[in-house]
């Protein structure tokens, strides 16, 4: 797999993942937030990762799925892409 390093890379990603997991019939689909992410982070060693510490990125994603709105949290790493986490943060019917 090819490094994720700008925004665009990291949606791309992101994409594959979310429609590997839901399907291909998602509609609305982006990237809510997006923050650097260590592997070894640990508060007591150094604070929270930085643009220069990092070594992945955590990527919280929305998109709408048969009329339901989903929020995904996905930790994406940089050198090749792999996903080696997702979690379901929120599902919600929108208003």
């Amino acid at each position: 797999m090819s490094p994720v390093r700008t925004k665009s890379e990291i949606e791309e990603s992101a994409r594959k993942a979310v429609d590997a997991l839901y399907g291909k019939g998602i509609k609305d689909f982006k990237i809510r937030e997006l923050l650097p992410y260590s592997s070894g982070q640990l508060i007591t060693h150094g604070g929270l990762p930085s643009e220069e510490k990092r070594d992945s990125w955590d990527a919280q994603v929305t998109f709408l799925l048969n009329n339901i709105h989903y929020t995904v949290d996905l930790l994406i790493h940089e050198k090749d892409g792999q996903i080696t986490n997702a979690r379901l943060i929120d599902k919600m019917i929108p208003v």
